[in-house]
């Protein structure tokens, strides 16, 4: 967990993690089924088209509903605790050696990214120091920790700066930011795509839809195209492997970026946070939970913060001594456990590990 995960895992630890996404509306990615009646909305940058129910003269009994999927966080699905957590959908193979030394820094992406070329990036040289780094020339600021310390430090802070989180930090133990945790590699072409793939749909369907599309390519040893072949490919061609018009689109745009270098693993790498958001919010399909969540479990930024995340909002309150039930009998759209300018301040004692 960074704050952002760290924090986020303790609230949501101390508050029913299980119902936190029954209730939650529709965001840009969608991993779980749930059976709550759909209801229409408005299509923002990032976002699929509304699921709308057929028209029926009479309603149908509940059990012949249809279901629509939601997104559930990632800690819901496991990520933060499972043996590997990548930021592909359907990864299962972990790194074979962490390294315990690896320079990191808290405010900059801490994986290590993998290319469409097959090359490797990280923030900093395994042999960097500190004051090795010039500041006239530096992209990123100097490391203040290791891949071994990282997450101990991170967890210190937290409890020192409220002492509640100790026994919630040590009953559920964080995996992004432990030495393993660190040492998982993401290609972030792949990882994105996935995501996409993700939207609105099980993850048995994604996994299956994520296959048929790297079928297309690849056939005989299934690896991930790269970018530059996905551009180039025509959008029905790339519908027969079950993705909408919509999601090929998007898929389609998001590999021209990568193609162009407008996107790439050495911008995500040396960006800042902000640049980070603004630049993958930027291309259609990728909403903002997405891209946070993306900086987060595959980037392992430790500073994000996720204010439109219910299970944070909700978390955000239980910690604050509020009635989560009320809170939510009572409703007040998207914000309506916390505010957001509420939820900013209290975080921001525990930066940069929110």
């Amino acid at each position: 967990m960074s704050t952002a995960r760290i924090t986020r895992s303790s609230l949501k630890a101390s508050n029913s993690i299980s119902s936190t996404q029954n209730e939650a509306t529709l965001p840009t990615r969608g991993m779980v089924t749930t059976s709550k009646p759909i209801r229409k909305r408005s299509v923002k940058n990032g976002d699929l088209p509304p699921i709308t129910a057929p028209k029926d003269p009479a309603t149908p009994p509940p059990s012949k509903r249809l279901k629509r999927t939601e997104t559930v966080t990632p800690a819901q699905v496991k990520l933060m605790v499972a043996p590997y957590s990548s930021g592909d959908i359907d990864d299962a193979t972990p790194p074979a050696s962490p390294s315990a030394d690896r320079p990191v820094e808290p405010h900059t992406t801490n994986a290590t990214l993998k290319t469409p070329r097959g090359s490797k990036l990280t923030a900093y040289k395994a042999s960097v120091r500190a004051e090795d780094i010039s500041p006239s020339k530096a992209h990123l600021p100097p490391p203040t920790s290791t891949t071994g310390a990282l997450l101990e430090e991170a967890c210190a802070h937290l409890i020192r700066v409220d002492p509640r989180l100790k026994p919630v930090i040590e009953k559920h133990q964080c995996h992004v930011f432990s030495p393993a945790g660190l040492a998982e590699e993401t290609d972030p072409f792949r990882s994105l795509v996935s995501g996409i793939m993700a939207q609105q749909v099980s993850g048995a369907a994604a996994k299956s839809i994520k296959n048929k599309f790297v079928a297309l390519f690849d056939p005989e040893t299934m690896v991930f195209p790269t970018p530059e072949k996905v551009a180039e490919a025509e959008i029905p061609f790339l519908r027969t492997a079950g993705l909408s018009q919509r999601k090929a689109e998007y898929v389609k745009g998001l590999a021209e970026k990568f193609a162009s270098g407008e996107l790439s693993a050495k911008m995500l790498i040396e960006a800042d946070y902000e640049e980070v958001i603004e630049k993958l919010t930027a291309v259609r399909g990728l909403g903002l939970w997405s891209v946070e969540m993306f900086a987060c479990f595959a980037l392992k930024r430790m500073d994000v913060f996720s204010t439109g995340d219910l299970g944070v909002q909700r978390g955000m309150a239980a910690l604050d001594g509020k009635d989560i039930k009320k809170l939510k009998a009572k409703g007040g759209g998207k914000f309506k456990y916390m505010s957001e300018k509420e939820m900013l301040e209290k975080a921001e004692k525990f930066a940069p590990y929110r």
